[in-house]
């Protein structure tokens, strides 16, 4: 059972065309794959799609995109402290972080473990190292590149405040450069989808940037999508009526 989605070009156009199934599928739907040609680039309809959504969350007291996108990739502590200093920058940031902590950040998960020694080291960082030394080879190793952001350690008790993101896997390509597929368990479309794309297309340029590679496609499979509500703040046919005003900035 899966829900395919055709190829979009960017981020936004994939999230409208990804929640119009979801919503044509009754609101719920299961293994929903979704891909992304130019994951990295928006136009302007694009970004008057985003702003339009960025502003319905922070309307009704959510987290805005840009927020939803830092938990995967913090942009402009990159920009602003570059490699490798932003990687100590931002753990400092997560540290700082207490009630609101739960179960961490994304970002946090994916560049600091603690090996079976009790070594720490950084899995974002080592899968950069691999691709960067493959470059020169006569047959580079195309699958080697994983990254589970679950951690059985810490989550095997959880059933909600967990995170939705599980799995990413890297991919060298010989002619479409690096992609990305992300595996999530669980994907609220109107809360988190659009700035969970975007967040994995910044990463997903970081890593090809500092690999020496091209950005390629990203696809993106919600084991579990909803186009999700909240009580007293908004509803579904709400839900569905900024999925279809997005989509309208689109058209073209």
């Amino acid at each position: 059972m899966y829900l395919c989605i055709p190829t979009q070009r960017s981020c936004a156009r994939a999230w409208v065309a990804a929640a119009a199934a979801v919503i044509q599928a009754g609101d719920d739907a299961y293994n929903v794959v979704i891909d992304v040609e130019d994951p990295s680039n928006h136009d302007d309809a694009d970004n008057a799609a985003i702003t339009l959504v960025d502003r319905f969350l922070r309307d009704h007291e959510e987290n805005p995109v840009v927020t939803v996108a830092n938990t995967i990739f913090p942009k402009s502590t990159y920009q602003a402290h570059g490699v490798p200093d932003f990687y100590a920058v931002e753990h400092r940031n997560h540290d700082r972080l207490t009630v609101t902590k739960r179960w961490g950040r994304y970002f946090e998960r994916m560049t600091r473990r603690v090996d079976a020694e009790g070594q720490t080291y950084n899995p974002l960082a080592k899968i950069i190292e691999k691709l960067r030394n493959q470059n020169g080879a006569r047959t580079p190793f195309k699958a080697a590149y994983e990254l589970p952001t679950y951690n059985p350690d810490l989550d095997r008790n959880r059933y909600r405040d967990a995170p939705c993101l599980s799995y990413l896997s890297f991919k060298r390509h010989p002619e479409r450069g690096l992609m990305l597929t992300a595996l999530y368990r669980n994907h609220s479309y109107i809360t988190r989808c659009l700035g969970n794309l975007i967040g994995l297309g910044r990463l997903q340029a970081f890593v090809a940037k500092e690999a020496g590679l091209n950005v390629g496609s990203l696809t993106c499979i919600s084991t579990h999508a909803e186009l999700d509500t909240k009580a007293n703040h908004w509803g579904i046919e709400d839900a569905r009526g900024l999925v279809q005003r997005a989509a309208g900035l689109l058209v073209g």
